[in-house]
C-alpha cells in the first residue's frame, strides 16, 4: 500500500510577505516602486559579475531619475560569507540607506538580507543563525526590494539570507519575516544573459526546492499549493530552457516557478537533499545546485514508504507515465534533467569518488533542513546515500 508524507489540513499558517511584479521590461519600474516603500538613499547589492551585463548601471540610472541617491556595493562573490557582509554594513555604514536593493542571483539576495540584519540591528551574521532570533520590539528592518537575474534559489520570495562562515565555510540560515523583501521584480530581459552553466544550476536548485518543500514534514494545503505549481511550471520549462536559452516564454515560467518554489520554502522548509548538498559546499566547494540535483533522486528513493502517491501526483507533469512506482520514474527523471543539463550525476564524475562519507555524514546530521524530511534520517542513513551517490 502506498502511502503521502503527512499533512495537516486544519491547523496552519500561512504567509506570503513579498509584492511579485512581473512581467518583460519590469525593471523600469524599479524607481517608482522605490519611492513607493519611502525610499530616498538606497543601497543597490549586486553581484560584480553582472557589471558587464549592464544592469547594475540601468538599475542606478533609474533610481536617479525617481530622485533616489544610490550606492552601489559588489564586494562579495558566490556564497556570501560572514566577512562579505561585513563589508557590506561598512558601506551601509557610509551611505545610510533607507532601502536595500539586491540585484543578482541568490547571491545577491542573501547578501542583502545579511546586511540588513547586522545594519538594522546590530551584532554579526552568527547572531542570527536560527529563525527569529530578535524580538518584535525591535522594530523593523530597511524595506528592500530584489530583482532577480537567476531562476532558481527562490530568495526573493522568502525571509531567509544563507550566508557562510568566513573561518569554517558551513551555512548558516538567518530567518526573519522581517527580512523578506517588500517587493520583487520579475523581469525575464534579465535572465537572458545567464551563462549556460548558471542557468543549469540555478534551474536545478529550483526543481529541488518544489520537489521538497511539496513532501516536507512542515508542509500545509497552501505550501502544497505552491510547490505543486513551481514543480508544474519547471518540471514541463526547465528541458525547454535547456534545449533553447533563448525560450523567453519558457524561462519566465521558470522564472515564476522559482518564486512560487521560494513561497512554498517559506512555509514548509526543504529536507534531506539540502541536508546532503551543504556539507559537499562546506567540505569540497560543490555549487549548490549540482550538489543538490545529485543527490536528490537518492533521497526521493529513500523517502518512497512515506511518499509514494506524492511522487506518483508529481509524475503526471513528466512528459510520460511510465507503469513503475512515482519514486521511480520521479528519481529516474531527476537524474536525466541533471544530464540534460550538462552536470555530473555522481560525486566520481565529480572527482569525489573517495570522498569520505562518514564525514560528510556527520554534518548532514547537523543540517536544520533534515528535520524537515517525511522520512527521518540516522547519520548512517546519510551515509549510505553518499555511498550511493559515488
Amino acid at each position: 500500500m502506498t502511502t503521502s508524507a503527512t499533512h495537516c489540513p486544519h491547523s496552519f499558517e500561512f504567509q506570503a510577505a513579498t509584492r511579485l511584479v512581473v512581467g518583460s521590461g519590469s525593471l523600469a519600474r524599479v524607481g517608482d516602486l522605490a519611492r513607493g516603500l519611502g525610499g530616498t538613499r538606497v543601497l543597490l547589492v549586486s553581484d560584480p559579475g553582472l557589471v558587464a551585463t549592464g544592469f547594475p548601471a540601468r538599475a542606478e540610472e533609474l533610481l536617479a531619475s525617481a530622485g533616489l541617491a544610490c550606492h552601489l556595493f559588489q564586494e562579495f562573490g558566490e556564497n556570501p560569507s560572514t566577512a562579505h557582509v561585513a563589508a557590506g554594513l561598512e558601506a551601509a555604514q557610509e551611505c545610510r540607506p533607507d532601502l536595500i536593493v539586491a540585484l543578482g542571483g541568490g547571491s545577491s539576495m542573501d547578501c542583502a538580507k545579511g546586511i540588513n540584519f547586522v545594519y538594522s540591528f546590530g551584532g554579526s551574521m552568527h547572531d542570527y543563525h536560527g529563525r527569529e532570533r530578535v524580538g518584535r520590539e525591535r522594530g523593523p528592518m530597511l524595506p528592500s526590494i530584489a530583482v532577480p537575474t537567476t531562476a532558481g534559489t527562490g530568495s526573493e520570495t522568502q525571509s531567509f539570507a544563507l550566508i557562510s562562515d568566513a573561518e569554517t565555510g558551513a551555512k548558516m540560515a538567518c530567518g526573519d519575516p522581517r527580512a523578506a523583501f517588500r517587493v520583487a521584480i520579475l523581469d525575464v530581459e534579465l535572465t537572458l544573459t545567464q551563462p549556460d552553466r548558471v542557468t543549469a544550476l540555478t534551474g536545478i536548485d529550483a526543481v529541488s526546492h518544489a520537489v521538497e518543500s511539496f513532501v516536507s514534514r512542515a508542509a500545509t494545503p497552501a505550501s502544497r499549493l505552491f510547490a505543486r505549481e513551481a514543480w508544474r511550471l519547471l518540471a514541463t520549462n526547465l528541458p525547454r530552457v535547456f534545449a533553447n536559452g533563448r525560450d523567453v516564454e519558457a524561462r519566465s515560467a521558470v522564472q515564476l516557478g522559482a518564486a512560487w518554489a521560494g513561497v512554498a520554502i517559506e512555509n514548509a522548509m526543504l529536507g534531506g537533499a539540502h541536508a546532503m548538498a551543504n556539507p559537499l559546499t562546506q567540505l569540497h566547494g560543490i555549487p549548490h545546485g549540482q550538489a543538490v540535483g545529485l543527490v536528490l533522486p537518492h533521497v526521493v528513493r529513500f523517502n518512497a514508504p512515506q511518499c509514494e502517491d506524492d511522487y506518483a501526483d508529481l509524475c503526471r507533469d513528466l512528459p510520460t507515465m511510465a507503469a513503475i512506482p512515482g519514486s521511480v520514474r520521479l528519481a529516474d527523471w531527476l537524474q536525466y534533467l541533471l544530464r540534460q543539463a550538462g552536470m555530473s550525476a555522481s560525486l566520481a564524475d565529480l572527482g569525489l569518488a573517495d570522498a569520505d562519507t562518514a564525514a560528510l555524514a556527520a554534518i548532514a546530521t547537523q543540517q536544520w533542513t533534515g528535520s524537515f524530511n517525511p522520512r527521518p534520517f540516522s547519520a548512517t542513513d546519510f551515509e549510505t546515500l553518499y555511498e550511493a551517490s559515488r
